[in-house]
Order: C-alpha cells, then structure tokens, then sequence
C-alpha cells in the first residue's frame, strides 16, 4: 500500500491504517527505537507509541513523506522514554556520548528569542546537511539522528572504525564553522 493511500486511512479513521503501517514501517521504526533504547521491550512499546502518535496527528497533519514522519514521532518517543529510564544513571552508554560531541557545535540558547533560534537554527542545520556530499550526509544522519553506533556504520559502508570517526569529526568541524557564520556560535 502506498503512503497516501494509509494517510487517507488514518483522515478517514479506519483502524486499518495501524496495520498498513505496522506492516510497510513496523521494521524501520523499530530499528529506530532499538537504536536509542537497546531494549526489545522498550523498543516495541515506543513502536506502538509511535502509531498511537500518528492516529493522534492525523488529521490534521498531512504528512509528504510518512517514513519521515513516523521516523521522527519513533525518535522523540524512544528518546523521551530513555530519558526517564537513564535519569538517574546518566552518562552512560551512546546516546550521552553522541550528545556530547555535537554539544560543542550546538549553543545553548536560555533566551527570550530562544523559540525564534532554535527554528533558525535548524533551518541552518538543515541547510548544511543537505549541502554535505551524500556519503558524509548518510553517516552523518546514521549516527546523529538515527543514532546508530560508529562500528555498525564502519561496517555497513565498508570503512573502517577511524575513518568513520574522522568522517565524523570533520564534519562536526564544518557544521560549527557554519554556526559561527551564521551568528549562533
């Protein structure tokens, strides 16, 4: 079944649209979720949290791009859900570690205009990932947005753990440079 067809489902409120759903994106969202959460349990309920999410925004969001959509509900769940598993042990595992690194490119607005640049921000952000070469555009979202780990990117595009790393690094290094441009840093 296409996109548009299970978004016109879920306007039309036929249950039916939690089970196209499941079954064209069950796999990818929960990827996603087990990413962030390393748990088959947890990972599963930010699934079905992430279809109860849809039927919720749907209407009146008309989502273009569902992969995009369930992708980012999946995502704000699970780390929403690791965040209240991991609030008293934090530091630990990957996610304080890939929010670590891009801390130093990202300020930390406390303003009164913070609304204003955090949607600024993230049309830069935006911007410069979609300016990167394709390659460096995928590892870069496959680590800091799907939050996969270093060893498993390395593996998946044939390099090695330090060149992924370096990759990375660079990257970063170009993302501040852009922010410092543009006023933020």
């Amino acid at each position: 079944m296409d996109d548009k067809s299970i978004v016109d489902l879920y306007h039309a409120r036929d249950e039916g649209a939690i089970k196209a759903t499941a079954d064209k994106y069950g796999a990818y969202c929960y990827t996603i979720a087990y990413n962030i959460l390393q748990s088959r349990s947890d990972s599963e309920e930010s699934v079905n949290d992430t279809y109860l999410a849809a039927w919720n925004s749907m209407p009146p969001h008309q989502p273009s791009i569902l992969s995009v959509f369930l992708g980012r509900i999946t995502r704000r769940i699970s780390i929403d859900r690791w965040r209240k598993r991991n609030a008293s042990r934090r530091g630990e595992g990957e996610i304080p570690l890939i929010l670590n690194e891009l801390a130093e490119c990202i300020p930390d607005s406390v303003s009164v205009e913070a609304e204003l640049e955090a949607k600024e921000l993230s049309l830069v952000i935006d911007g410069f990932v979609r300016s990167l070469p394709d390659t460096e555009r995928r590892i870069f979202l496959a680590h800091y947005w799907y939050l996969h780990p270093i060893s498993e990117i390395a593996e998946s595009y044939g390099f090695s753990v330090s060149k992924v790393k370096s990759m990375l690094l660079r990257t970063r290094k170009k993302l501040k440079s852009t922010l410092s441009k543009e006023g933020f840093i």
